[in-house]
């Protein structure tokens, strides 16, 4: 059996599939290319991450499709209940990134308290010219050790930050529409370890009391983030979003930024990627990131043995 890879795997997940039998094609086909590939090689098992999109069009076009597999947490660049409905399969990984995840998060956060992302744009510029005025633009750093932290989306990401949240010695509070409350464990060495109780609070609460807020939310129809909810906000909130384009209104972020009511932001999705705004571009209060939350090694290493296991279970059950 074949399995497409179109947007990579990891060396272990390939090795994982190949030891039982099937064959790998880690080539990167043009989406418009796609049908024709996957009906010329009989693929029976194509896997991707945030590239490749799986549409209706795709899944009536490829009758040897039997799993579609996700390298990641959201599947919103799949068809999937279409997909469910034709009788295939569709997988993803949704705990192998989270660490991932959350430690792009944080750091965002720390280079956004201390002007690490704007420092790092003017000093190979003006750093040999005007080195004590930088020195003096960036003199008013901000710690995270006591400031709270808005976790919007408490999920398995959204808990990650909270334990390394919990770790520097912030204050947590989270909300979320499906989540009343969860025990966050915090290790230390030597296997001792802290259980954390957080429950959740209504939305309102979290904006007006939050230092710093960051969202881990799927993608939806409307914005979770937008004017209104910015009014709500504390004055020089730092805001991150690692989760998905659309879920903060950016024409309304760039406009926070521009007042002061958002001190700085740190973006890893955008509204129309792979080719953002240029306005959120090109804003000095903004940290930008090209979607690499789940891009490390563990993460792609754990992601692709992940969905080597999920493969081979369903076709070994489907075969007896």
């Amino acid at each position: 059996m074949k399995v497409l890879a179109n947007d990579g795997i990891s060396n272990s997940g390939k090795v994982s599939l190949e030891e039982a039998g099937f064959e790998v094609i880690t080539t990167t086909v043009a989406q418009e290319q796609l049908i024709n590939y996957i009906n010329e090689h009989n693929i029976d098992v194509i896997l991707v991450r945030s590239a490749t999109k799986v549409r209706k069009d795709l899944i009536d076009a490829c009758p040897s499709i039997k799993i579609i597999g996700r390298g990641g947490v959201g599947m919103d660049n799949i068809d999937v209940e279409y997909a469910r409905g034709k009788g295939l399969h569709v997988i993803n990984t949704p705990a192998a990134s989270s660490e991932s995840v959350a430690e792009l998060v944080f750091a965002h956060l720390f280079g956004g308290v201390r002007f690490l992302h704007d420092a790092n744009r003017n000093m190979p510029l003006d750093g040999d010219t005007q080195f004590n005025t930088l020195k003096k633009n960036y003199a008013k750093g901000r710690e995270l050790r006591g400031k709270t932290l808005g976790i919007i989306g408490f999920g398995r990401i959204g808990r990650e930050v909270a334990k390394i949240a919990l770790g520097v010695g912030m204050k947590v509070i989270a909300s979320d529409k499906f989540a009343d409350k969860a025990t966050i464990k915090v290790d230390f060495y030597n296997g001792q370890f802290i259980n954390v109780e957080i429950e959740t609070q209504p939305m309102k609460d979290l904006l007006q009391h939050s230092d710093f807020i960051t969202l881990h939310v799927p993608a939806q129809k409307e914005y979770v983030i937008d004017e209104k909810q910015f009014k709500q906000m504390k004055d020089g909130v730092g805001i991150i979003n690692a989760a998905r384009g659309g879920v903060i209104n950016e024409v309304a972020l760039i406009k926070a930024l521009d007042s002061g009511k958002v001190a700085f932001a740190g973006l890893d999705t955008f509204d129309n990627e792979p080719t953002p705004a240029v306005q959120v571009l090109m804003n000095p209060k903004v940290s930008l990131t090209p979607h690499i939350g789940a891009a490390t090694n563990e993460a792609q290493d754990r992601i692709g043995t992940e969905l080597a296991s999920q493969i081979i279970s369903i076709l070994k059950t489907e075969k007896v």
